[in-house]
């Protein structure tokens, strides 16, 4: 064994020995030494520990210099009864504290008990016991976000284990500091009944036995009684404080004078406010001004000079902060940088900052939330965060929107004006600035404020500059969903769709489809609108279906027949009668048979006489329904709805085709045109 080893069990049996063997008064006094000078190095660690752990000996120490105290505490009993002396330290603590007050001596020994028994002491214990607490039921969630980064490759296994091993130290640390708070507990309360004891025992021995009068036996004892509570207490009351400072401490960055000087003395303000309040107590109260103005002077003096220095610290980080970005730029690594592409972005010019500014009543980001929130309720897709920023290569009016870098809209705005769309008929009377509806395409007029009312009474549909934003960046997410789902966010949707149907997900990934599988699905969802909120039926569908084939058309097709109801109530109303364009036998025939079959799956290889044929024939059909203001709706059999789909997908994107099999057998259909080759 080591030396320390062999003198800490040494010190330990020797404390254990003091409560059994007389020791002289001329030792009592350097032991008594010993534990102030003990008491006063654990308070001072305490204050310069960062965290909890890092004085994790504490709850063991607690108790061993609990056993000390008791066991001097036993050592000055027996010579104060035994001898009428305890040493130099108890006589100079009970003569020098009392003053030759008896009472006195009294009175703050009691006070010193009262304060560690009911304050400090009943304090530490509770908080003891609320953090063992919290910190045992916090556990499973600790752990589970250690086992979440290392699944997720932002920690080692090396690290994992560290961060384990230290919320278990913490669980351990808070119950021993739980039970090792009882100690002090019990060690006040046997204070006061040694106090006891030692007064009444050397009365009765003082009078009796060694025939001293009442009065003497009073001075001597007391002297002696008070000065072993206090020599006692005073220890105790500074480990006491070491136990609240301990339990008390939360995160931080620095020890406990770093955090006072920084946390407290960090507004110099309030100082300012500290020190008018106390000038004038002295000028309105009867404490002299003598009293209060120097402390006044001192605090506002203070606030000063703390105010200079952040306001130069504050100067210092800035430029710091500019030095840190020049220096990136010029650094060969911020290239990659430039390398990162942003899912959406809306640039708008100068004249349009009012849209985004809050301060000048621009209600877009509020706007963009309600955009996301849509979305998700129609698409089922998290739509990512749009990066919204001005650009003054634009016109002041113009903004553009952007998918993954490339323009996929654009349109000017005049924001002191309306948008009014005619309801088919032109009102002479309602003039304006001609232009384009940018969502749709369609004719409208800008018009001033004092024209907006009589365009809505004549039947316009008047919008203000937001909304036309609004509702034309929500039709281009609509449009291109299908290109803001890759393999990242559709593993975040069966994440969220495994915390309420583990055995599902795990069913089907990875042992039947994988990520990339699942994300070609539910692009080709998506690109025709067809919204994926509801995962469970699409994932139970290919896991019933994806053991069987790969081909992402295929399952499509049967994801598609699996949400009939879902598409029949979005392209029909109840009660209604829904108008298709059927497609011929002739045409249905001319798909079959252009169907090439190939290891990578099936496709359309029409001839381009044929296929231009067949975009004939449906742009006049398409074209006589929308002149008659229907929606034209493709209906085709279930074996070549997707060929189908394929041959007008570029020019005719817009327009729906659905199959037999989609639709409810409740819904009545009715054909107004056939396509025949």
């Amino acid at each position: 064994m080591k030396l320390k080893e062999i003198t800490i069990l040494t010190g330990v049996i020797g404390i254990v020995m003091m409560m059994i063997l007389p020791i002289p008064s001329w030792l009592l006094d350097v032991l008594l030494v010993i534990n102030i000078s003990l008491a006063l190095i654990i308070l001072l660690v305490a204050m310069n520990t960062q965290e909890a752990l890092q004085f994790s000996i504490f709850p063991s120490l607690l108790l061993i210099t609990t056993l000390f105290r008791l066991a001097l505490n036993i050592s000055t009993t027996k010579l104060i009864l035994s001898e009428g002396f305890a040493g130099d330290v108890v006589k100079t603590f009970g003569s020098w504290i009392a003053r030759g007050e008896i009472a006195v001596g009294f009175i703050v020994f009691l006070i010193l008990v009262v304060v560690q028994f009911i304050v400090i002491t009943k304090g530490s214990e509770r908080v003891a016991e609320v953090a063992a607490r919290f910190t045992l039921d916090a556990m499973p969630g600790k752990q589970m976000s250690i086992d979440a980064d290392l699944n997720a490759g932002m920690i080692n296994e090396q690290q994992a284990r560290e961060r384990r091993r230290k919320v278990e130290r913490e669980a351990d640390f808070y119950g021993a500091m739980d039970g090792a708070s009882k100690f002090v507990k019990g060690d006040a309360i046997a204070s006061i009944i040694i106090l006891l004891i030692n007064l009444v025992g050397g009365f009765i021995i003082g009078i009796a036995m060694r025939g001293l009068s009442f009065q003497d036996a009073m001075s001597t004892y007391s002297v002696l009684t008070i000065g072993d509570g206090l020599v006692s207490q005073i220890p105790a009351l500074l480990i006491s404080t070491a136990s609240g400072l301990i339990v008390t401490r939360s995160s931080s960055e620095g020890n406990l004078a770093n955090d006072l000087t920084k946390q407290l003395l960090s507004y110099p303000k309030l100082l300012y406010i500290v020190a008018a309040t106390i000038a004038l107590l002295g000028l309105f109260t009867p404490i002299h001004l003598i009293t209060t103005l120097p402390l006044a002077g001192l605090l506002a003096f203070a606030a000063y000079r703390m105010q200079r220095n952040m306001d130069r610290k504050q100067i210092e980080v800035e430029q710091q902060e500019e030095e840190q970005q020049i220096e990136e730029v010029r650094s060969p690594e911020s290239v990659i940088n430039l390398l990162q592409v942003d899912p959406i972005e809306f640039e708008f010019g100068y004249g349009l900052i009012p849209l985004a500014d809050t301060q000048q009543g621009g209600d877009l980001l509020d706007r963009i939330i309600m955009i996301r929130r849509q979305c998700a309720l129609e698409l089922g897709l998290v739509v990512p965060v749009i990066r919204i920023r001005d650009n003054i290569q634009l016109k002041p009016n113009e903004y553009v929107i952007k998918i993954k870098g490339n323009t996929v809209g654009s349109g000017e705005l005049l924001l002191n004006h309306y948008l009014a769309m005619s309801p088919g008929y032109d009102d002479e009377s309602i003039t304006g600035i001609e232009t384009l509806e940018p969502a749709f395409g369609l004719p409208a007029l800008w018009i001033d404020e004092a024209t907006k009312d009589r365009a809505e009474l004549s039947g316009y549909t008047v919008v203000d500059p937001p909304s036309v934003v609004a509702t034309h960046l929500t039709e281009l997410i609509k449009k291109h969903a299908h290109e803001l789902l890759g393999r990242q966010e559709t593993k975040t949707l069966v994440d969220n769709l495994r915390e309420n149907y583990p055995v599902l997900v795990d069913e089907l990934i990875p042992s039947v489809l994988s990520i990339g599988d699942v994300q070609k699905v539910l692009a080709k969802l998506l690109r025709e609108k067809i919204s994926i909120r509801d995962l469970v039926s699409i994932f139970e569908t290919l896991a019933d279906y994806g053991q069987y084939t790969k081909d992402p058309d295929v399952l499509t097709e049967y994801v598609r027949q699996a949400l009939s109801r879902q598409i029949t109530q979005q392209f029909s109303r109840e009660g209604e009668t829904l108008k298709v364009i059927t497609v011929g036998p002739t045409l249905e025939k001319k798909i079959t048979d252009s169907v090439q079959q190939t290891d990578q799956g099936s496709y359309l290889a029409m001839d381009p006489v044929s296929t231009q044929t067949v975009y004939q024939k449906l742009s006049e059909q398409i074209n006589r329904l929308l002149q008659s203001g229907q929606q034209p709706i493709l209906l085709a059999s279930p074996t070549i709805r997707m060929y189908l789909r394929q041959v007008i997908e570029r020019t005719m994107q817009d327009i729906p085709v659905l199959s037999y099999s989609e639709l409810e057998p409740n819904v009545e259909i009715q054909s107004v045109g056939v396509v025949n080759l």
